[in-house]
C-alpha cells in the first residue's frame, strides 16, 4: 500500500532582495509541484503552503506520495515477419532488439498491433522512493527561478541569487538526506537572526511554522506578516488623528524586509510640508520604506511609520534614529523645489534642447513642439475654447524633465510641473494637464480628467506611437523598450472613460505627419491604427470575452473607439441570448451564399413585387419592420438594444431558409432572394459580422 507523508522543503539564505521575495516564492512552489506532478508523485493540491521571509523559501506539502508508483512498460520491436531470416534463424534487427534492451531473444514475446503482429517485451519499473527524488526536484526547481544575477560564494561553484545557510527537508519527522547549493539537509533551521539565533529543531513537517514562531520569533507566512503589519500601522496613524496610506508595492517590500515586524511612528518638521507632498511621500516610501500619513482631507501629516525587525528595548532610540535619517531627504526636496521654481518653465523648456528622445526622432524640446500641436487640435475638435491651453500644456508638459526635482526623484515627472505651473501663474487647466499627462500609469490607474488634460495626454502617446512605428521599431514579442503597449492601451482608457468621440484614424495621420522622418505615412497610419485595435483584444480577453466577439467588431473596420467599444459590448449582450447562436449561424449561411453567388446584388436591388413565396414575404416584411426599429438606435450609437431587438428575426430567418429556394431556376427570382439576404445582412452589419460569432467547422 503506498503511503504519504507532509514534505517540508526550507531553503535558509542570507537577506533576499525584497522586492523580488514573492515572485521567487511562487516559482519555486511553481517548479516543485510541476517536477512532483512530472515524477508521477501525488499530493494534496489543495493543502499546499509556501513561506518566505528575508531569510528563507520554504514550501509545505501535504500528503506527499512517498513512493513513486510502479510502471508497466511495454517495447515494440520489429513485425514478427521480419524477426526471422530464410533458415529460421532469428534476424539481425530481432537480436538488436533484444541486445538493445538487455534481454536475450528467448525472453521476447509476440505483441498484437493494429499493424499486426510484432515481437517486443513488457517489464515492470519499479517505483522509486520520494526521499531519493527530493534532490534532484529541488534543484531544478531552483535552478529555474527567475534570477537574473546570480552570485557564487565562499569556495563553492554554486550559484544562487543570494549565499545558501542551510537547507531542512522532512517527510513528516524524518530528514531527507540530499545536498543542494553545496548545503547538506537536515532538520535544523533558524529563527530571528537577533531575537533567536540559536538553531532550532524542526520535530516535524507541521510543527515548522509554529515552531518558527514560537521558538525562532518568525512569522513564516508572508501573508499573516503582511496583514499584521498593515494592522499595526493603520492602529498607529490613529494616534495622531490620521488614516495611513499603505500602498500594496510598498507593503509587500516591507513585508519582505521583516521576519517579525514592529510599527514604530517618527515625526518630520512640519516647514517641510510647503514641498509639494508627492515629493516628501516619494522620499519616505522609496528611499526610507516609510507609510505616510494623512488627515481627512488627505493632506500630508508631518509623521511617518517605519516597521522595524527589532522589537528594541528602547524604541524612542530607533524613532529618533529613522528622524534623523528622513530629515536631509525631506531637506533635498525643499531645496530642489526652491531652487526649481526660480526658473520659468519656458526656460526648463529650452533645457530639452539637449535631451535627445531618440536619435532619429530628435530632441524632447522638438517632441514638445510636436505635442503642443497635436493637443491644440485634439481639444479644439472638442471644444475650441481649450486649443490655446492644451496647445501650452503641450509645450511645456516635458519641461520639468530637466529640473533637478526630477533629476533626483524621476516619479516626480509630470506632478513637479503641474506645481511649477501654478507657482509661475500659468492657468489650472495647464497645470492639471502636465501634471496627468502620464495618466495612466498601469491597469486601473486614474486617467487624466478634462478636454486640455486628455488632448496633452492622447498627444504625448501619439507622439510616440506614430514616431516609432514610422523608425520601424515597433514592438516584437516581448521587447517593447519604448513601452507602446502600454501607451496604447493608455489611449483607449483616457477615449473610453472621458466618452470622447475621436475617430483614430484622423488623429494617427496628423500625428504621423509631424513626422518628417517617416517615409511611408500611409503604411505607417495603418500599422498604428491596427497595433491600437489589437491592444483591445488585450483588454476584452482580460475582461472575459470571447475573441470572436472582437474580430466581429473589428471586421467592421471601426474608426472611433468609443464607437467600437460599444458595439462590442452589445455584441457580447447579444451573445448571450438564446437566439444568438440561431442567428450567428443564419448570418454565416447567408455570407457564403452571398460570397459564392456569379452575380453581384446588394440590398438596393430589392423589389417586393417579385416576391412569391409566403416565408419570403414574411421575412421581407419582418426586415423593414426592423430596419424603421433599430435604425434611430443605430444613430445613437445604442447598438445593444438595436441589436437585441434584430433577434426578433430569428423565426421569419428560419422559417425562410426551411421554405424558400435562394438558387431559383429563374434568374430574377434568385437574384431578388440575394438581394433580400444582402438587405437582411446588412442590417446585422450595422453593428458586426455577426456571421463570425458561428462555430468554425472542423
Amino acid at each position: 500500500m503506498n503511503t504519504t507523508a507532509n514534505c517540508l522543503i526550507e531553503l535558509g539564505t542570507e537577506e533576499l532582495p525584497p522586492t523580488a521575495l514573492k515572485a521567487l516564492s511562487a516559482a519555486f512552489e511553481q517548479g516543485l509541484l510541476a517536477g512532483l506532478r512530472s515524477a508521477d508523485l501525488s499530493f494534496n493540491a489543495d493543502n499546499v503552503k509556501s513561506f518566505a521571509t528575508p531569510r528563507r523559501l520554504a514550501i509545505l506539502i501535504s500528503d506527499l506520495q512517498t513512493q513513486q508508483p510502479d510502471k508497466n512498460i511495454e517495447k515494440l520491436g520489429p513485425a514478427v515477419a521480419a524477426a526471422y531470416d530464410k533458415e529460421g534463424k532469428p534476424s539481425k534487427a530481432a537480436e538488436g532488439f533484444a541486445r538493445s534492451n538487455g534481454i536475450s531473444f528467448d525472453e521476447l514475446i509476440t505483441i498484437n498491433t493494429d499493424k499486426g503482429e510484432r515481437l517486443g517485451f513488457r517489464s515492470v519499473a519499479k517505483g522509486k522512493a520520494t526521499a531519493e527524488l527530493l534532490e534532484g526536484l529541488i534543484a531544478a526547481s531552483l535552478d529555474a527561478l527567475p534570477i537574473p544575477k546570480r552570485m557564487r560564494w565562499g569556495a563553492s561553484r554554486a550559484e544562487f541569487v543570494r549565499p545558501v545557510q542551510w537547507l531542512v527537508a522532512l517527510l513528516d519527522s524524518d530528514p531527507v538526506n540530499c545536498t543542494i547549493l553545496g548545503v547538506q539537509s537536515g532538520s535544523q533551521s533558524f529563527g530571528h537572526r537577533f531575537h533567536a539565533p540559536a538553531p532550532i529543531t524542526i520535530n516535524s513537517a507541521l510543527s515548522y511554522e509554529n515552531q518558527l514562531l514560537e521558538e525562532g520569533h518568525v512569522i513564516a507566512d508572508f501573508d499573516k506578516r503582511r496583514e499584521a503589519i498593515a494592522i499595526q500601522v493603520a492602529e498607529l496613524a490613529k494616534t495622531v488623528n490620521g488614516v495611513a496610506v499603505i500602498e500594496d508595492d510598498l507593503l509587500d517590500e516591507v513585508t519582505a524586509l521583516v521576519e517579525q515586524p514592529f510599527a514604530l511612528i517618527g515625526n518630520f518638521d512640519s516647514e517641510f510640508l510647503s514641498v509639494p507632498q508627492e515629493a516628501l511621500i516619494y522620499s519616505m516610501s522609496e528611499h526610507q520604506k516609510y507609510f505616510h500619513i494623512v488627515d481627512n482631507n488627505n493632506h500630508l501629516l508631518p509623521n511617518f511609520i517605519t516597521v522595524s525587525n527589532i522589537n528594541s528595548i528602547d524604541p524612542s532610540k530607533v524613532v529618533s534614529g529613522n528622524e534623523r535619517v528622513i530629515r536631509p531627504r525631506l531637506a533635498d526636496a525643499a531645496f530642489f523645489f526652491e531652487t526649481d521654481k526660480k526658473l520659468s518653465m519656458a526656460s526648463l523648456r529650452e533645457r530639452l534642447k539637449s535631451i535627445v528622445f531618440q536619435k532619429q526622432l530628435g530632441t524632447v524640446f522638438e517632441k514638445t513642439e510636436r505635442i503642443g500641436l497635436l493637443a491644440e487640435g485634439l481639444a479644439a475638435s472638442q471644444n475650441t475654447d481649450d486649443a490655446e491651453a492644451a496647445k501650452l500644456a503641450g509645450q511645456l508638459c516635458k519641461a520639468d524633465l530637466a529640473s533637478d526635482m526630477v533629476l533626483e526623484f524621476d516619479k516626480m515627472q509630470g506632478t513637479a510641473g503641474g506645481y511649477y505651473a501654478l507657482n509661475e501663474g500659468l492657468s489650472d487647466a495647464v497645470a492639471a494637464a502636465i501634471k496627468s499627462h502620464y495618466l495612466p500609469k498601469f491597469a486601473g490607474d486614474q486617467v487624466p480628467q478634462g478636454n486640455t488634460a486628455c488632448a496633452v495626454a492622447l498627444a504625448d502617446r501619439l507622439d510616440t506611437l506614430t514616431g516609432i512605428f514610422g523608425i520601424g521599431q515597433e514592438p516584437s514579442g516581448s521587447k517593447d523598450p519604448f513601452a507602446l503597449r502600454r501607451a496604447s492601451i493608455g489611449i483607449l482608457q483616457i477615449i473610453l472613460q472621458n466618452q470622447l468621440p475621436l475617430n483614430i484614424n484622423e488623429w494617427v495621420a496628423r500625428a504621423v505627419a509631424q513626422h518628417s522622418v517617416i517615409k511611408d505615412p500611409e503604411s505607417t497610419t495603418a500599422r498604428v491604427v491596427d497595433y491600437l485595435f489589437d491592444r483591445f483584444a488585450a483588454v476584452y480577453q482580460d475582461q472575459g470575452l470571447p475573441v470572436e466577439v472582437f474580430a466581429a467588431v473589428k471586421a467592421n473596420k471601426v474608426s472611433s473607439p468609443l464607437d467600437f467599444n460599444a458595439r462590442v459590448q452589445a455584441v457580447a449582450a447579444f451573445i448571450k441570448t438564446s437566439e444568438s447562436e440561431s442567428l450567428a449561424g443564419a448570418n454565416k449561411r447567408v455570407s457564403n451564399i452571398l460570397e459564392k453567388s456569379e452575380v453581384t446584388v446588394t440590398a438596393s436591388d430589392f423589389n417586393a413585387a417579385l416576391l412569391v413565396e409566403a416565408a419570403e414575404i414574411a421575412l421581407a416584411d419582418a426586415i423593414e419592420i426592423k430596419e424603421a426599429e433599430v435604425q434611430p438606435l443605430f444613430d445613437q450609437a445604442n447598438y445593444r438594444d438595436g441589436l437585441l431587438k434584430l433577434t426578433e428575426l430569428k423565426d421569419s430567418i428560419d422559417a425562410f431558409f426551411d421554405g424558400v429556394m435562394v438558387n431559383a431556376d429563374d434568374p430574377t427570382l434568385k437574384n431578388n432572394r440575394l438581394a433580400l439576404l444582402s438587405r437582411l445582412r446588412a442590417l446585422f452589419l450595422h453593428v458586426a459580422d455577426i456571421s463570425l460569432l458561428a462555430p468554425q467547422k472542423r
